[in-house]
């Protein structure tokens, strides 16, 4: 009877320490699981933010693309820049001569000068 009370003891032992062994197995799996889950869900707003990111290079894209082809618009060239310069006399602004789309000089409305303001 002592022979068959030892086998047991051991026997209930061995399952102890598999049941706590597998306690300690499935609390690192849930913790590998739960920082899986993190990681994904950081991946997953890093695709949206890329997403969004292309549409929206996607945008200026579609709209140089209607402006070059439909508007017919072409980039600011130095050829086509007006520049200022600064009067010493600070009494007066600097005349600015106003230019159509196509860089043709527009017609000035009688009554004022080219800088806009009443004579």
């Amino acid at each position: 009877m002592a022979r068959l009370l030892f086998v047991l003891t051991l026997g209930l032992i061995g399952c102890a320490l598999s049941l706590v062994s597998s306690q300690y197995e499935a609390r690192s799996l849930f913790m590998e699981l739960e920082r899986a889950q993190v990681v994904t869900r950081d991946l997953d707003v890093d695709w949206r933010r890329l997403q969004l990111e292309q549409t929206d290079h996607s945008k200026h894209g579609l709209i140089d693309n209607v402006a070059r082809n439909t508007l017919k618009m072409e980039p600011v060239t130095p050829a086509r820049t007006i520049y200022l310069a600064q009067r010493r006399d600070q009494s007066e602004a600097p005349v600015v001569l106003p230019f159509g789309p196509l860089g043709e000089p527009m017609p000035v409305p009688a009554g004022r000068n080219p800088s806009g303001a009443r004579r």
